[in-house]
């Protein structure tokens, strides 16, 4: 009996001095916790080891959303350039009346009237004046005629304009088209064919800033991640992180993570666990519902908050392709079938 009572005696103090050692020591950098991290968990996200994947999807979504760009800054100007046509247009039609009706006058004789009445002056007062009057008619249908001259051209370069800013949307249509087939044959040689995806009734999400020209910034990884990981995410990750939130999609969520490659160790991706305390096994019942809606959220509202990708259970969506299939590990983790990946711009 005394020998029962002394181990467990030696193993409670072999509990405490484990948590002593466990507070002196520290861990030996910031906690890095994600899928893999808690209990039940598979491997980490062993797809995200697939740097050339990854990059490629980067790289055309990059590009995608550049040409984006150009074509609503070159559509915005082809509607500005149209609408100066037709007020141009407008313009130049009043002044052709204009100089119909002199040239009818000259038609009818009224400068021949001038010279008539000049010739048949009493005294050079009325000489003079005829004369001033002459000039100005005269002065008044030459400016006539410049002024239709100079809104003729002016019409035609806007024309010139309008053709060229056309031409220019064609290139960025065939950017978008080059974008979307980088990032097509990039999935297509990791198994992705398109998938059905994840669709619904979700809320609609705050804008995050765009540049002035509608784009996106490259930004650094300097807010502190709320999730715990000791680590650092970019501002807007932080708002859709906080967006999620409103949303109605707070549960367990991991961002940073320290690697050398993919999103996370730059501050852009978040991993939300479909779970309510922990990265699980595979999501069922009300759980996979769950991640089923934050998935189609991400998607709904990818273009007001800058996401670049979402990855959920087998399937990923970026946002030249739309929905394809995502072949992982083959663990809940690396399939995401226990959490819903969202990488940001």
């Amino acid at each position: 009996m005394r020998r029962r009572r002394d181990r467990r005696w030696w193993t409670a103090i072999g509990a405490v001095l484990l948590t002593l050692l466990g507070v002196v020591s520290g861990p030996a950098g910031p906690a890095v916790a994600g899928p893999g991290a808690g209990p039940r968990s598979a491997a980490p996200d062993a797809d995200e080891s697939d740097n050339g994947l990854r990059k490629k999807l980067e790289e055309s979504a990059l590009a995608y959303s550049k040409a984006q760009v150009e074509l609503k800054k070159s559509q915005k100007k082809q509607r500005e350039l149209e609408k100066q046509i037709r007020a141009a247009d407008k313009e130049y039609l009043a002044a052709t009346a204009e100089v119909g009706r002199m040239a009818a006058g000259r038609y009818k004789g009224s400068q021949v009237s001038i010279v008539s009445a000049l010739l048949g002056a009493r005294n050079s007062s009325d000489m003079l004046q005829g004369a001033t009057i002459a000039a100005y008619v005269i002065e008044r249908d030459d400016e006539l005629l410049r002024k239709l001259k100079d809104l003729r051209l002016n019409g035609q370069r806007k024309r010139d304009a309008l053709n060229k800013e056309i031409h220019e949307q064609e290139k960025h249509f065939k950017d978008l088209e080059k974008a979307k087939t980088k990032a097509e044959n990039a999935l297509a040689a990791a198994g992705g064919m398109v998938s059905a995806g994840f669709s619904g009734d979700v809320p609609a999400a705050q804008p995050a800033k765009r540049n002035s020209d509608g784009g996106w910034s490259a930004e650094s990884c300097n807010v502190d991640d709320p999730t715990g990981t000791g680590g650092c995410i970019t501002k807007r990750m932080y708002h859709t992180l906080n967006e999620a939130r409103l949303a109605g999609f707070g549960r367990y969520t991991r961002c940073w993570r320290t690697q050398s490659f993919g999103e996370h160790p730059k501050g852009r991706a978040c991993d939300f666990s479909a779970e309510v305390g922990t990265f699980g096994g595979v999501a069922t019942g009300s759980d996979r519902t769950y991640g089923n809606r934050l998935a189609a959220w991400a998607v709904k509202n990818a273009s007001a908050l800058g996401i670049m990708y979402v990855i959920w259970f087998n399937q990923i969506w970026e946002v030249s392709t739309g929905w394809h299939s995502y072949n992982g590990d083959g663990s809940p983790s690396g399939d995401h079938e226990n959490h819903v990946h969202i990488s940001m711009y």
